[in-house]
């Protein structure tokens, strides 16, 4: 993950006497979000398979494709160092962006994985 630029060219302050705000390069969080989404949606591809292995259904597999998200928010969490604002624009990027996104990758691969192993 890549951060935030914090060479502007100058070192002086400004005459307002206001903090100069963050200032944040466009790729860098454009790449940061890519990351979630493709982490996001390998975890809900792994956790569709997972859940079909173990033969989850109905409420049950549906918990455990959010307590797979959850772990995943944290891990990414974990990733940038538990310093959101240094790699994201704010918390709702890591936590919720693709959280429903790969539930259908999750239930493709859920019900795919449930019929192999389970009914034939």
């Amino acid at each position: 993950m890549t951060g935030h630029d914090n060479s502007n060219g100058s070192t002086e302050k400004s005459s307002s006497g206001m903090d100069d705000l963050p200032t944040f390069n466009a790729e860098n969080m454009q790449n940061n979000m890519k990351v979630i989404l493709y982490s996001r949606t390998f975890m809900a591809i792994i956790g569709g398979v997972i859940a079909g292995i173990l033969g989850l259904t109905s409420w049950t597999g549906f918990i455990f494709y959010f307590l797979v998200m959850a772990i995943t928010s944290v891990a990414l969490t974990a990733k940038a160092k538990f310093s959101i604002h240094s790699y994201f624009d704010s918390w709702n990027s890591v936590l919720l962006d693709g959280f429903f996104g790969g539930l259908m990758s999750f239930v493709l691969f859920w019900t795919f994985a449930y019929d192999i192993v389970h009914i034939f």
